[in-house]
């Protein structure tokens, strides 16, 4: 008598095929295009105003210290106060949150742009609109997975990824004779209209959603959110682990850091060191670009989160050959190797979206980010310190050598919890 085979039981052990989004659907979707363009507007505001507080600090001061130390106002603020003004995100409505943010900011740059500002009141201006861009971040980080779901997020950040890297390009290239053609101040009053842009966007293009925590019988306060936001990212070991992988890149964004020293290093020409600094400036985000691309377009979902850690290992590897000194031409294609492998950023992403619940989202992101702008900072000031001592080649090969060894332990901890998370983003059952 023949064995009968059993019984399928509908649903079991079926796996839900894989569907990759495309641009093109991700564009068609109307509240995603309102968030990308005011990004736009802001982005490119934001360029031409790095550039004219540079230029003005400078021709005031004629000071390298006052000039650096206004640059690093936009790190200090985001990791003072961006846990606690993040959780904002999850108090209130987030699209009003958005709202005013960019309005206050328009107010501050407006106030920037008035000749003859004092420069302790510009310092304190600087550091009011980085701080109200915390919330503002938190905000847009945690809308954005309501608006597209599934592979359609991942590709959306991709396509923010993309623009942020491509207009920071542009601004490197053009933000310089702008501000010799229409001066300083008049791109920083150019700056604040950008705000009130993308403020229209936002009001025209996104819908109201009630407040996360309007279902709760009371709002809990700011600092009960921050700690419960704290507790959830750093008590559960895979946000853990997929948080240590987003920090990771304050190893391999070191070497922007110090790219003038290293352009000297190069060149046996003072003339061509800014040219030189110029492209080793843009090498890695014209990698991330392409990496962005790439990895979004032709991986699948299931796949990027496989390869995440062996691309976060090609984001630190290239930079260790550095070491035997190099010629351009090398280093160039070594940087941008580089930012192909920082693409592992958009996996992480969207496998911590899908660990966090929607209610938590904007305090979340808001301390991953405060943690990036932090690992970002800390490793440029001690890459700065060390090439001071043992030149810039030494300096990039050790951060790349030991975001190596630190990738390659992020790898061995995801690997215990890759399967669960590819299981969710496939959409059986589980987390």
């Amino acid at each position: 008598m023949a064995a009968t085979k059993p019984a399928r039981l509908p649903g079991r052990h079926r796996r839900v095929p894989e569907r990759q989004a495309t641009y093109g659907e991700v564009i068609a979707v109307p509240e995603f295009r309102a968030l990308w363009l005011g990004q736009v507007f802001s982005l490119l505001g934001d360029q031409l105003a790095q550039v004219a507080l540079a230029i003005l600090v400078y021709s005031r001061t004629q000071s390298a210290l006052a000039t650096a130390a206004v640059y690093a106002l936009t790190y200090l603020p985001p990791i003072l106060g961006g846990p606690l003004l993040s959780g904002l995100a999850d108090r209130y409505p987030r699209r009003r949150v958005m709202l005013i943010c960019d309005v206050l900011r328009a107010l501050l740059v407006a106030l920037m742009a008035v000749p003859g500002m004092p420069l302790g009141v510009l310092c304190a201006l600087v550091f009011g609109v980085v701080l109200i861009g915390a919330p503002f971040s938190a905000a847009r980080a945690a809308l954005l997975p309501e608006i597209l779901e599934g592979d359609r997020y991942v590709i959306g950040s991709a396509l923010q990824n993309m623009t942020n890297q491509a207009l920071q390009m542009l601004g490197f290239v053009a933000g310089g004779a702008l501000i010799a053609a229409m001066g300083p101040y008049r791109a920083l009053a150019l700056d604040a209209a950008t705000f009130l842009a993308s403020a229209l966007c936002i009001l025209a293009g996104v819908r109201r959603r009630p407040s996360p925590a309007s279902g709760d019988s009371g709002k809990p306060s700011v600092w009960a959110m921050t700690k419960a936001g704290a507790r959830l990212v750093f008590g559960d070991s895979r946000l853990r682990t997929l948080v240590l992988f987003a920090w990771l890149c304050g190893f391999y964004v070191l070497p922007e850091g110090i790219a003038a020293p290293y352009a000297a290093a190069l060149s046996d020409d003072p003339a061509a060191v800014p040219t030189v600094t110029g492209l080793l400036m843009a090498a890695m985000p014209t990698g991330t670009v392409l990496g962005a691309f790439l990895f979004s377009r032709f991986v699948t979902p299931s796949g990027r989160l496989h390869v995440m850690g062996w691309m976060a290992m090609l984001s630190c590897a290239p930079l260790a050959v550095c070491a035997v000194r190099p010629p351009l031409a090398v280093v160039l294609a070594l940087w941008v190797l580089s930012g192909i492998g920082g693409a592992y950023q958009l996996a992480a992403n969207a496998a911590f979206v899908r660990c966090v619940p929607s209610s938590s989202r904007g305090q979340a992101f808001g301390l991953v980010q405060s943690g990036l702008l932090a690992a970002q900072g800390i490793g440029i000031l001690i890459g700065g310190a060390a090439a001071q001592e043992l030149g810039p080649e030494p300096v990039v090969a050790l951060a790349g050598a030991a975001g190596l060894v630190a990738a390659a332990l992020l790898t061995a901890l995801w690997a215990k919890h890759r399967s669960d998370v590819i299981s969710a983003s496939r959409g059986e059952p589980g987390t």
